[in-house]
């Protein structure tokens, strides 16, 4: 699918924006390539060697190529961050490619280091997302090509594909090189080793056979 170069530019400008005011530390140099295999564990990622660093290590390929929605979400999402692209270390940003099959769902999920910015570049989507506690505002949109939509950082946000036969396609920068994910009734249901089921019961007001049932399923990372 060819992408529009003036969305291209949309996001890309945005991003450079967000950076400026990224959660992720600033920069002190003009690069800090991440060292993926160093042993050393920081904040972040140690540098590479300036003199080992080559243009490939600002380069990543692909992200024309659609992601396999073939998965009980339908959706997929191709990441572009630090561990793909290792010149973004210290950037304070990133980008997804975001695919959705007819009807398909990104679920909902929070970005515990970033903002979001998302234009939809084919195709059609209902977003949202909910404010904190106590008030859960619900802020909801349908968007068409060319439109963009924020998802602050933290809040828990959604997309769906609300057309039976068509795809649709997305852009999304995040105010981070890492930004980090997590999928709601994954960890809330799906995690290792189990939450325990009286207390998810109580927390969601429903019979502890209905925890046991949600904690059977096979629970979907669309990223993979």
């Amino acid at each position: 699918m060819k992408l529009s170069p003036l969305l291209f530019i949309l996001v890309l400008l945005a991003m450079a924006s967000s950076g400026s005011h990224a959660s992720d530390p600033s920069p002190l140099q003009d690069f800090c390539v991440a060292d993926l295999a160093s042993p050393v564990l920081v904040n972040g990622f140690v540098c590479k060697n300036p003199m080992n660093v080559s243009a490939n290590d600002f380069f990543f390929t692909g992200l024309n190529i659609p992601g396999n929605t073939n998965n009980n979400q339908g959706s997929h999402v191709t990441t572009v961050a630090v561990n793909q692209l290792p010149g973004l270390n210290t950037l304070g940003i990133s980008l997804v490619r975001i695919d959705y099959a007819p009807l398909g769902l990104n679920p909902p999920h929070t970005h515990p280091r970033a903002s979001e910015i998302l234009v939809v570049i084919e195709g059609t989507l209902q977003v949202g997302f909910v404010t904190s506690n106590p008030q859960n505002i619900l802020f909801f949109k349908v968007l068409n090509a060319g439109d963009v939509f924020v998802f602050p950082i933290g809040m828990i946000h959604f997309q769906f594909n609300p057309s039976p036969n068509k795809n649709t396609v997305a852009i999304a920068g995040l105010s981070s090189q890492n930004p980090g994910v997590i999928t709601i009734a994954n960890a809330v249901f799906g995690s290792n080793p189990p939450i325990n089921d009286q207390i998810l019961a109580k927390a969601f007001q429903v019979d502890k056979k209905v925890i046991d049932y949600l904690q059977s399923q096979f629970w979907v990372d669309n990223s993979s």
